[in-house]
Parts: structure tokens; C-alpha cells; sequence
């Protein structure tokens, strides 16, 4: 779907940001890429639904059968088939490795346990929401509201642990680079979406 394009084109564009003002050296290509490419089969948990002005101009009932056919293809499993997508299209295994790690319910190894790299690619998922770069704070806001009740929904007894995560995440980050979380917003990394939506690997 064209805005889920957008959402992953505006992660990686944060990550990009990120990578560039920071202290150390990092695999800024496979951060990238991992984020390029971490929601390919989100539309398979969709509520088409819920945003009716993400589906213009083809409409629901085509974003329906698209649905329909990644379903029927990969399985009910949105983080399986991304996983198998990203293998189908020879994203290397530096980019996949990164990939699979991305994603709320991860935040408690990601903070524990990750390179720089994954809490980076982790992150930059968590500074956009539907309509753009907000700040982390806005996202689990965002996010508690359109999950809850459903069956993605990270339950309340795990939800703020995570959150106390992301937030740690985000201390280590940006004890290691020249900008501040602040500085991340949509003018930031206004040109950035457009210059990797042609990007080779």
C-alpha cells in the first residue's frame, strides 16, 4: 500500500539521520534496508478499514484482495512473511537479521541484548506513526489507542514495561551522536524518503 511504502520509506529516513550523527562506526546500509523493508506484510493485520484515506485511489475492495492473496500465500503470520519476502527478494542476511528484530513486543531484548544496530532499526519504527515523525512518547500513545482490544494488542501488563524500554533505548542512543531526539522530525528527513525508495542491494 502506498502509505505503508511511506511509513517504511520515513523509518528508514530517521534511521539514515540517526546513523549519520552517530559517534560510531555502524552497518548503516543493513539499518537502512532493514528498515526499507521491516513491514512488507504488514497490510496481512490490517484493518483496512480504520484509515479509508490510506486506500485511495484503488479502494477497499482491492486492497481486500490483496489481503486476501498475501494470506493466502504466506500464512496469518505478519512477521513470518516478512521474513520470507525479504529472503525472496535476496535482501542480504546482515538486513534480515535486523528485520526480525524490529518490533514492540522485542523491546525488552532489543534494550538488553541488541547492537546498536537493532536498537537503532527498532527506534526509527518508533518515531512514526500513521501521519509521520512524532516523538516516542506520541507513538505509544498513538499505538495504545489503535491496538487495544485487538488481537496485536501487547496486554497492559506488558505494555509499560516495554515502553520503560524503548525509553532506555532511546537514552543509549543519543548518548552516542551530535543530535538530540527533538531534532528528528518530518523537515528533517523531508528529502531523505524520496532519494531511498530507488536504493540497490
Amino acid at each position: 500500500m502506498p502509505t505503508l511504502q511511506l511509513h517504511q520509506l520515513r523509518v528508514a529516513s530517521v534511521a539514515k539521520l540517526i546513523c549519520d550523527n552517530f559517534d560510531e562506526k555502524l552497518d548503516t546500509e543493513s539499518v537502512v534496508l532493514a528498515c526499507l523493508f521491516h513491514d512488507m506484510a504488514n497490510i496481512i493485520k490490517s484493518e483496512l478499514e480504520r484509515f479509508p484515506d490510506f486506500l485511495q485511489p484503488a479502494g477497499l475492495e482491492y486492497w481486500k484482495s490483496v489481503k486476501a492473496d498475501y494470506l493466502n500465500k504466506y500464512g496469518p503470520d505478519e512477521h513470518v512473511a516478512t521474513v520470507v519476502i525479504a529472503r525472496g527478494i535476496s535482501l542480504p542476511d546482515s538486513a534480515v537479521s535486523l528485520l526480525k528484530r524490529i518490533g514492540f513486543s522485542n523491546l525488552d531484548k532489543t534494550d538488553t541484548e541488541g547492537t546498536f544496530e537493532n536498537k537503532i532499526c527498532s527506534y526509527a519504527d518508533m518515531r512514526v506513526g500513521p501521519y509521520g515523525v512524532i516523538s516516542i512518547e506520541e507513538r505509544l500513545s498513538e499505538g495504545r489507542k489503535r491496538y487495544e482490544g485487538r488481537k496485536h494488542f501487547i496486554t497492559s501488563d506488558t505494555f509499560e514495561p516495554l515502553s520503560a524500554h524503548l525509553r532506555n533505548i532511546e537514552k543509549d542512543i543519543f548518548t552516542k551522536t551530535s543530535i538530540k531526539p527533538e531534532e528528528i522530525d518530518d523537515e528533517k528527513i523531508k528529502e531523505t524518503p524520496e532519494t531511498l525508495r530507488g536504493v540497490k542491494f
